[in-house]
């Protein structure tokens, strides 16, 4: 995920990006592409369990952030593309597993 961040950023194909994860690796990536490219970083942490929180260190680096608790985890299933998509090149399926 890092080198595909980093890759969008020197390509210029994002303005903000949202990163749903809660992996303190992605810390430097993150932190690197606001300073080096001053672009806007979120992170949704998927935290389902009450006692458990987002890493402290992803929150820092980022513009925003979003908790996904278990009373709010349907909004990454509500989200997700549908099943099929068309595209040029033609028809395409998501991935069974995310």
């Amino acid at each position: 995920m890092a080198t595909y961040l980093l890759l969008d950023a020197f390509d210029g194909d994002f303005q903000t990006a949202l990163i749903i994860s809660n992996d303190f690796d992605l810390v430097e990536p993150i932190a690197q592409v606001r300073q080096r490219f001053g672009l806007t970083m979120g992170v949704c942490c998927p935290v389902f369990t009450a006692n458990r929180y987002p890493s402290r260190q992803l929150v820092t680096v980022t513009d925003f952030n979003v908790h996904l608790t278990k009373k709010r985890r349907n909004v990454l299933r509500d989200s997700q593309f549908p099943n099929t998509m068309r595209d040029a090149q033609g028809e395409f399926r998501r991935p069974a597993r995310w």
